[in-house]
């Protein structure tokens, strides 16, 4: 008596089962359907489908696209790396390069930018980044990160050694189209910030002034904090643009893409 009411038991959970799979199959059905070519030919971009605006809007399809910067940074790929100027790369081509005070969130910049998480080496231990680095974007345009500057805890010879050799590529690089200085919001313009800014002004070209974790201030701060380094730069008489950006919130992507683009000549 008990063994019958085990497989009473068995048979009705199949049942359900079985009734369950069915009705899943039908539910399917239709979407399955419309994907098939009403003719049996298979479409050239799918298979046994017809193209999905047989079926919906332009409009319904229309995704909101990736962001812009993924444009620019798309095929970037590393190419090579030097300790000092005697090993960079033939300078030709147009370079766009990232620089800023140590722990100022410069790779964390960049690997927002290019949607990449480890293509610049994101460290808690400001001064990681010793070496100059060329990342190739296509054709003839290359991202150059330089090595963070300001940190107090090298040696003094490798701190002269890192100051002289930006002084020397931000000054004397032809291939450099464009600066972009990353500076914490927190503590933008600090007189090293400043010093960098005097190697690069005799050359006339454009820097960009990323101010990095903007996320750790209040609106009123991020609103203050912009205007006041735009003026700043402006009695200084820069060559110079500046824009908040967060790379924890991604905010600030497009309008850094957009600039660094117009710096390239894109």
């Amino acid at each position: 008596m008990l063994m019958y009411y085990v497989y009473t038991a068995l048979f009705c959970a199949f049942a359900t089962l079985h009734l369950t799979i069915i009705g899943l199959i039908e539910f399917l059905e239709v979407p399955l359907r419309l994907l098939r070519s009403p003719s049996g030919e298979k479409s050239p971009t799918s298979r046994n489908s017809l193209p999905l605006t047989t079926y919906f809007s332009s409009s319904q399809l229309k995704r909101k696209p990736h962001r812009a910067a993924v444009k620019l940074f798309a095929n970037v790929v590393y190419t090579a790396s030097a300790h000092d100027i005697a090993q960079l790369p033939p300078d030709v081509g147009a370079e766009i390069a990232f620089v800023g005070r140590s722990n100022a969130g410069k790779s964390s910049a960049i690997n927002t930018l290019a949607n990449h998480n480890r293509l610049a080496f994101v460290s808690k231990t400001p001064g990681r980044t010793q070496l100059i680095n060329f990342f190739s974007l296509g054709g003839d345009k290359s991202l150059v990160d330089l090595p963070g500057y300001g940190y107090a805890k090298v040696p003094p010879a490798v701190k002269a050694h890192w100051e002289q050799t930006l002084a020397d590529y931000v000054s004397g690089r032809e291939a450099l189209r464009g600066l972009v200085l990353i500076m914490d919001a927190r503590h933008p313009l600090r007189p090293a910030d400043e010093r960098l800014l005097d190697w690069y002004a005799p050359t006339g070209k454009p820097v960009h002034c990323l101010l990095t974790k903007a996320d750790k201030l209040s609106r009123n701060e991020q609103a203050t904090t912009l205007r006041q380094v735009k003026d700043a730069l402006r009695l200084q008489q820069r060559n110079a643009t500046a824009q908040l950006f967060s790379a924890l919130k991604k905010s600030g992507v497009d309008e850094a893409e957009k600039r660094i683009k117009e710096m390239l000549g894109s």
